[in-house]
């Protein structure tokens, strides 16, 4: 027993050390809300497609913007809910926004590609803004994303968003996924010139209008589910200037709301994530239950099989430092710190997810999302 909670103890450790210093070189995007030198215009393009529920909330920040010059392009994805007229009510006497209806989907296209590659055909910003249906913006945040794209001489800028979140599974699951995406970011190589490493965030992609072109934009990730992490490794590969950062203070997003939403929203990309690897997705699902969850079942049984004393102590060592770590990310997301104590079983859920959507592709089934089926 003693080399298993060894073991079990020394993974924790270097996971723990990883996770540390990993988190240290996330940058963070600090707001603004001073007068700029000039105000570029800036076109914000937004995807619909069934996003009644959350459409209304996100055009209203977006419009209540203190930027001057802006305007917000909407394309309804051939909806089939209400999302339609949450757009017509809003554009109706307000000129800076844009309405487009879905057209049908070309072959070779992705639903969401397709319809933002739309939206910057009928743009006319120098910053291009590429968001999704379910974000909240703080008024200051296209404000603040022009003055780093202008002070650091951007060309591409990604930021991730606060979090909210509102059901149980949302509390268990949700936090092990982005803890597991933050883990994969190496976020000093992907803000370094001298790496090819990339990452890209659907919420906020924001590009300058030349380095977009320059990559053939969505049309050059027409058939990429990961869209944003395609067009983020473009740019790079392109010679464009990159900066990933923290941007808690500037815009929020309640992803999911529902275990059978969690479950489908990212079983559609998680295999393709990690680059429909079987090894890999194998070796993830090990690395998050080894961390997040098996700590406590080895405690659990030196525990209850009378183990000596320095053994059950290494034990519950580990979980401790387990403990700790998710009382740490729950601090960065805004989340009670009990909440941390469901995340066992939330690696639980994210494992199975990991490993349903690896099935499914090598299944042939393809990737479902939004009631279209891609690849399959």
């Amino acid at each position: 027993m003693w080399w298993l909670v060894a073991v079990q103890l020394a993974w924790v450790v270097w996971v723990l050390v990883y996770l540390i210093k990993n988190h240290l070189r996330i940058e963070k995007a600090q707001p603004i809300s001073g007068p700029l030198a000039e105000y570029p215009p800036v076109s914000v393009c937004v995807p619909a497609r069934n996003e009644e529920r959350d459409l209304g909330a996100c055009l209203a920040s977006i419009l209540r913007q203190d930027y001057p010059d802006f305007e917000v392009i909407v394309v309804d994805d051939q909806s089939t809910d209400g999302t339609a007229e949450v757009i017509r009510s809003f554009a109706a006497g307000e000129d800076r926004l844009v309405p487009l209806s879905g057209e049908p989907l070309p072959g070779g296209w992705v639903g969401k590609t397709y319809a933002l590659h739309r939206a910057f055909e009928r743009s006319r910003g120098e910053y291009l803004l590429f968001t999704d249906a379910d974000l909240v913006f703080a008024p200051n945040a296209l404000r603040t994303a022009v003055y780093h794209a202008r002070n650091k001489n951007l060309d591409v800028m990604t930021w991730m968003p606060a979090t909210r979140f509102g059901s149980f599974w949302e509390r268990a699951v949700q936090p092990v996924v982005f803890g597991f995406i933050a883990a994969l970011t190496r976020f000093e190589k992907v803000n370094s010139a001298d790496s090819e490493s990339a990452m890209g965030f659907g919420a906020f992609l924001f590009f300058k209008r030349e380095a977009y072109v320059r990559i053939d934009g969505h049309r050059g990730v027409k058939g990429e589910i990961l869209e944003d992490v395609m067009l983020a490794r473009r740019a790079k590969k392109a010679g464009c200037r990159l900066w990933v950062a923290d941007a808690k203070p500037l815009f929020f997003l309640r992803m999911y709301h529902s275990l059978e939403e969690i479950w489908a929203g990212w079983r559609k990309n998680m295999f393709i994530a990690l680059r429909n690897s079987v090894p890999r997705t194998i070796g993830h699902i090990c690395s998050v239950v080894g961390f997040a969850a098996a700590p406590y079942a080895v405690a659990l049984v030196s525990l209850a099989g009378g183990a000596p004393l320095p053994v059950a102590g290494l034990s519950l060592a580990a979980v401790g430092l387990v403990v700790i770590t998710g009382f740490g990310l729950c601090d960065e997301i805004g989340l009670a710190r009990r909440y941390s104590f469901l995340f066992p079983l939330g690696a639980l859920v994210f494992a199975a997810i990991l490993m349903s959507s690896m099935i499914r592709v090598l299944r042939g089934g393809g990737t479902l999302w939004r009631g279209r089926t891609y690849g399959a």
